[in-house]
């Protein structure tokens, strides 16, 4: 299995929109390497800005930016997408619906070494509850490279998270990414595993090893988080009758929050969350951080069969 990092999915992406879109502009604060955003800079000099350490100027000049007919991509840390630059987003895009891209790189427990205070896991919430915010979680290099293609067709304002370190790259090359589609992954009948980012394939993989054992599991990709695919998710649930959800973010305010709320409201169901429980995170290898705060297949399999009980 090939091993990738999503943020190169992302540079990919920008770098082909770049030379097909006119309209698409990039602003970077300082962290063009770390973004993958260099080959969009070299071939588009006269659409990329390099504001510096200043994320709350480059969120302002995106917007308005965008006032001209301008598809802006901001890049940064995710850290510094969102906490750092909460209120700009809030009143220069979100409110005014202005059609910018927060591209967010580094995200969650991933970020390893840089320790808690980079390591954003309150992301997804903090987004989500922006109205008429659109919010991404894309799983391999492959994905969020289609997703990056995407959201530039999209008019709106959009979230883009990715991460990164290496992990598999197992979904088609230049697929057809479409927002707010739930994509099926395994089929199974006995519990719905839904996961996003890089807990999809952890999802996977407990999926396979369940099956040895007897466990039909039904793996769904929720690679888009807002607007939520509530059509597949209640489909799903009808056939298993129980859900685990799992996620690199907080438990609070996560996919997991996002699910338990519609069920709740449509189809009350027994479900178990694999997700930060209250938690920062701390310095430390990547992996090694995933599987000390539980964020791995193992902790999927435990879950799937904590809540196949309860059923």
């Amino acid at each position: 299995m090939e091993m990738k990092d999503t943020r190169s999915g992302f540079g990919a992406g920008l770098t082909q929109i770049g030379k097909t879109n006119e309209n698409v502009v990039a602003l970077c604060a300082d962290l063009t390497g770390s973004l993958k955003m260099g080959d969009f800079a070299a071939n588009h000099p006269d659409r990329f800005f390099q504001v510096g350490v200043a994320e709350a100027n480059m969120i302002g000049m995106a917007a308005g930016l965008t006032i001209g007919g301008k598809i802006p991509f901001t890049g940064t840390f995710a850290n510094f997408s969102t906490c750092r630059v909460y209120d700009q987003i809030r009143q220069v895009v979100a409110y005014s619906n202005k059609n910018v891209k927060i591209c967010a790189s580094h995200a969650g427990l991933t970020l390893g070494e840089d320790g808690a205070t980079h390591q954003t896991l309150e992301d997804i919430g903090l987004m989500k509850m922006l109205p008429g915010m659109v919010v991404i979680n894309p799983c391999d290099f492959n994905q969020t490279k289609a997703a990056t293609i995407a959201i530039a067709n999209y008019v709106g304002p959009v979230y883009l998270r990715f991460g990164r370190p290496k992990v598999p790259n197992f979904t088609a090359e230049n697929q057809d990414f479409k927002i707010g589609e739930a994509l099926y992954l395994e089929e199974g009948t006995d519990v719905s595993i839904f996961a996003t980012g890089h807990l999809v394939w952890q999802a996977l993989e407990a999926a396979k090893k369940l099956k040895e054992e007897g466990i039909l599991a039904e793996v769904i990709n929720i690679h888009t988080i807002k607007p939520l695919d509530k059509e597949a998710i209640l489909k799903s649930v009808q056939k298993t009758k129980c859900v685990v959800t799992a996620e690199e973010h907080q438990m609070n305010g996560g996919l997991g929050d996002s699910i338990a709320q519609l069920l709740s409201r449509e189809l009350p169901t027994p479900l178990e969350m694999v997700a930060m429980n209250d938690s920062f995170g701390e310095s430390g290898p990547p992996m090694k951080l995933m599987e000390k705060y539980g964020l791995t297949s193992k902790e999927i399999i435990t879950s799937a069969k904590k809540v196949i009980n309860r059923k």
